[in-house]
């Protein structure tokens, strides 16, 4: 690495903090000269998305603040990685097609010279595990509330690579990420193919003499036993909250913070039943709505009260209702049997009233098997992208930090 130069990241780099919008002045709809503006919440998790923007109308002065596709983002607000959801720290890759504002709190990362230091390296260095632990410990305020500032990262130790070698890294872990956003692409699509095929199936050529019956006698809809808190061990039997399956359902993938020992779980499936394979879990508090399908090597017990249990369906085959869950005809009844004002909240009574209607039998086995045939092929690709990722998140902080050279 003798031929790596060791600097500060702010020679090579500027930063440039997003604009302290007035809210009064926010658009909720598109208008004529007007532009999305990206929040610390559309920065979370390392990902951006304009889901929920607003909108400012755009003139000169606020030129500084634009973002296109390509540039670096990186959250100056969000929690401690001790903590959950967005870390601070955090950077991300602006990917869509439209240009936009940063509000305060979200920085743009630029490079003084890209002959010197390229755009794609910068993004990598960021998103280097050990560069966002760095920035984190230099957080002020509490895990739940952390903040970075310019100077912070202008003063990350880096060592810079010859341009040659900052090309080469970048284009390894491009690579990487290109394949598995062609995979989370061909996921979305074969999720909504899934779900036209349920409409047009279930919806729009439904016949006036199908038979509409209540969830409940078509499936058993009910919770777990209660595990106390005096129960949880720190490693054996992973045990869900919603948080968990949420995760299971965005990315196939979750980390067990909680745990109950294997004689318990035992105790229960004997007793009680666990889930298996094709069972669904459901959302039922806070998060409303979100389903996970069992798969055949899960192995775990979940928490009562935030998540309903879809079992023994004898009448409908369980992918049916996984991707009626999904669909927005779902989503919409469940909608309309939430109960709670301060926290909303699905109930199993609720859900047993809620009314299907049902096609003949050849037609059901039909859908069922296009629907497995979708939705296999959906798990495939989650297993690559999972696959992918623990490959580039390996390789990442090895390249960044010269421990893994690239032939040149």
């Amino acid at each position: 690495m003798s031929e790596w130069r060791e600097t500060n990241f702010g020679e090579v780099i500027d930063v440039i903090n997003g604009f302290a919008f007035k809210s009064s002045n926010f658009l909720e709809n598109m208008v004529t000269n007007s532009l999305p503006i990206i929040k610390i919440k559309n920065v979370a998790n390392g990902n951006v998305h304009l889901n929920g923007v607003q909108y400012h109308a755009y003139s000169e002065n606020l030129s500084k603040y634009i973002v296109k596709k390509g540039d670096v983002l990186i959250a100056l607000t969000g929690n401690h990685p001790q903590a959950e959801t967005q870390i601070v720290g955090l950077a991300s890759r602006y990917k869509v097609d439209r240009t936009a504002l940063i509000n305060q709190r979200v920085a743009k990362v630029i490079s003084k010279n890209e002959e010197t230091l390229s755009t794609d390296y910068i993004f990598y260095f960021l998103k280097d595990t050990n560069t966002h632990l760095y920035l984190a410990s230099r957080s002020s305020g509490s895990a739940n509330q952390a903040n970075i500032s310019k100077s912070d990262i202008e003063n990350i130790p880096f060592s810079l690579p010859p341009k040659n070698e900052q090309k080469a890294i970048a284009a390894i872990l491009s690579s990487l990420d290109d394949k598995i956003d062609l995979l989370h692409r061909q996921n979305k699509t074969l999720e909504a193919m899934a779900e036209t095929l349920f409409r047009q199936w279930f919806v729009e050529e439904a016949s006036v003499d199908w038979e509409e019956k209540p969830l409940g006698e078509l499936l058993t809809i009910t919770s777990s036993k209660r595990i106390f808190y005096s129960e949880y061990v720190a490693t054996g039997v992973p045990f869900y909250r919603s948080k968990e399956i949420i995760e299971l359902h965005n990315t196939g993938n979750t980390k067990s913070e909680l745990c109950i020992s294997a004689n318990r779980f035992n105790e229960i499936q004997e007793k009680f039943g666990v889930p298996i394979t094709g069972d669904i879990l459901l959302t039922s508090v806070g998060t409303l709505g979100i389903p996970y399908r069992v798969k055949k090597n899960d192995k775990f017990y979940f928490k009562d009260g935030n998540l309903t249990w879809f079992k023994d369906f004898t009448s409908i085959p369980s992918i049916i209702i996984y991707c009626w869950l999904k669909s927005g005809i779902g989503k919409e009844q469940l909608d309309s049997i939430t109960i709670g004002s301060t926290q909303a909240a699905l109930t199993i009574n609720g859900l047993k009233d809620i009314k299907l209607i049902i096609p003949p039998e050849d037609r059901i086995q039909a859908l069922e098997e296009n629907l497995i045939f979708f939705y296999n092929k959906l798990d495939t690709n989650q297993v690559q992208i999972q696959t992918l990722e623990t490959l580039r998140d390996n390789l990442l902080p090895k390249l960044m930090s010269g421990a893994v050279r690239v032939n040149l």
